[in-house]
């Protein structure tokens, strides 16, 4: 029997992974990873150096084709396998990641005349300078009674499309009368591949608020938020919108060389990269929570029907799974938490205890926090470095912890971390639950699982269900190969439909964690706690954190 293969390209925040699968069972037969070159541009623009405002978040365009001159050549390397035996290729990506191009497809920053303005580079999903803008979207959308608000939770992020459009407008009014139209840098990628540019339903229905009935929000609508953007619809943000798992395109000539590949490869268009996991673990129906896991975590959910849930990023009709309504909702820091405390709060004594024991630090603390009973710390945390994305849909908020005393320990404070996170998740289970969207089983998928048991088992007792992990650690990356079959077809080896290449490729591990009454009996007890409190900070009752930001912002622009 001939195999025949796909390839998953998973663009993550700092690096690019090309993943190499067999289509016949999801065999994963090889990975490479290629780091960003300019990695997160937060503080100044390459090249010139101008310094950036704060909750600025950039990326280089080119990092992102890098990602496929080397790490596709290299699993095709390294897997002996012939070029024309892939049949198809599939990309996922962050988002809301965008930028602004040219006529011609070409990123404005690579322009000589619009290099130094940072309004023409790749805005990654994590820019929040954009929150001004959300904030009137919001309060606009609101007054006039907008239909699509109560589909995203009743707020639009600051992260999405709308958001920094109407920034860059804002702004840099030159950029955006200059740009042919603004992107998901998905798409872009797509389009540097096949030559053509469309956009994929995944994007255009959680990022810019597209429907598949109704389109992007009205003319009326964008008109009342500020005059210049009426017409942004059909211009900016033209084109055909195709579902998951449609072939974009074929893969031209000039990129197959770069690439290693065969001219003519099916390109799938382009998917966000939790979304892409979902089919990746199996989940093809309603019911089942997936947490794609890592530095942030996108909580991911099918329903046979369109229900309000408060603080969801968005239910999409086809969003996840073609003939779905698929829900997002989501945490915005979880291991970009665990890996602040490590990188910047951890006593020297703990890095030099894990270095004589030869474990990282990350290990060193699960080991030690594994061995506490659950309560025993004292400590309780709100999970909002990275302010809180579901359910309050709010940047300004700040991180808090609490209890702490001179005896406390720094896998007391560790714990403390993890348990937060565990409760966000669990608050954002109980809105959809409360909605009428069924959430009976977890699967989780990511980095995180693969490496922090304790973690899992914590989950698993605050939510008092049983998770199941995925046996892959590319999650992402297979599941955008499983679309990338998908635009390929049943006639040339692949599938026909995303069920089809779930059944025979996705796969999950035979271990799952299951709750312990005693702890989940102690985690209702601290959940309690954690919900006064979420709201006390959270929902208005004491704007402290809002108020301390001021403040730091005052202090900042007078340095």
């Amino acid at each position: 029997m001939t195999h025949k293969y796909a390839i998953g390209v998973d663009y993550g925040t700092e690096s690019g992974r090309a993943v190499l699968v067999r289509l016949s069972d999801g065999a994963e037969i090889a990975e490479h990873v290629t780091p960003y070159r300019h990695n997160v541009i937060d503080e100044r623009l390459p090249e010139s150096g101008l310094k950036l405002e704060h909750d600025w978040a950039l990326q280089h365009p080119r990092d992102y084709i890098e990602v496929l001159e080397q790490s596709v050549p290299a699993v095709v390397r390294e897997s002996g396998i012939e070029p024309v035996e892939i049949i198809g290729l599939g990309i996922d990506f962050t988002a809301c990641t965008m930028l602004p191009i040219d006529e011609a497809g070409q990123p404005l920053c690579f322009d000589p005349a619009y290099i130094q303005n940072p309004h023409s580079w790749v805005k990654l999903w994590k820019h929040h300078a954009a929150q001004d803008e959300a904030n009137r979207i919001n309060e606009t959308a609101a007054a006039r009674g907008e239909r699509f608000l109560s589909r995203y939770g009743g707020k639009i992020s600051s992260e999405w499309m709308l958001a920094k459009a109407w920034q860059i407008l804002n702004e840099a009014p030159d950029i955006y009368e200059t740009a042919d139209q603004f992107v998901e840098a998905a798409d872009w990628v797509v389009g540097q591949m096949t030559g053509n540019i469309v956009r994929n339903s995944c994007t255009a229905g959680y990022k810019a608020v597209w429907h598949k009935q109704d389109g992007y929000p009205n003319r009326e609508y964008l008109k009342a938020l500020d005059p210049r953007l009426a017409d942004l619809a059909e211009t900016k943000l033209r084109g055909d919108v195709l579902p998951l798992g449609t072939k974009a395109g074929e893969l031209t000539p000039d990129m197959a060389s770069r690439m290693g590949l065969v001219a003519g490869t099916s390109i799938a268009v382009g998917n966000v990269d939790a979304h892409a996991a979902v089919p990746a673990v199996g989940v093809v129906t309603p019911g089942k929570l997936v947490m794609a896991m890592g530095t942030s975590i996108c909580h991911l959910l099918l329903g046979s029907e369109e229900k309000q849930v408060e603080g969801m990023c968005g239910v999409v009709e086809d969003g996840i799974i073609p003939g779905y309504f698929g829900y997002e909702a989501g945490q915005s820091a979880v291991g970009d938490i665990f890996a602040w405390y490590v990188d910047e709060a951890v006593p020297a004594y703990v890095a030099e205890a894990a270095q004589n024991e030869g474990v990282n630090v990350h290990e060193w603390l699960e080991k030690h926090a594994s061995g506490l009973n659950a309560g025993e710390s004292g400590l309780l945390a709100l999970d909002w470095w990275n302010g809180n994305r579901s359910v309050l849909v709010d940047t300004d908020l700040t991180g808090v912890i609490l209890g702490l005393t001179l005896l406390s320990k720094p896998q007391e404070v560790y714990r403390a971390l993890l348990e937060a996170t565990a409760f966000g998740t669990r608050k954002i289970i109980e809105a959809f639950h409360g909605n009428g969207v069924e959430v009976n089983e977890l699967y989780a998928c990511g980095g995180l699982p693969q490496k922090n048991r304790l973690l899992m088992q914590i989950y698993a007792d605050v939510t008092n269900r049983e998770i199941k992990i995925a046996a892959s650690k590319q999650t992402t990356a297979l599941g955008a190969a499983m679309f990338g079959a998908v635009a390929a077809g049943a006639a040339k080896g692949g599938y026909d439909n995303v069920v089809d290449a779930a059944a025979a490729m996705a796969r999950v591990r035979e271990e799952t964690f299951k709750p312990i009454a005693a702890n989940v009996a102690v985690y209702d007890k601290l959940y309690a706690e954690y919900n006064l409190l979420h709201d006390y900070l959270g929902r208005g009752a004491n704007d402290v954190m809002k108020r301390l930001k001021a403040i730091k912002e005052e202090a900042s622009s007078h340095a």
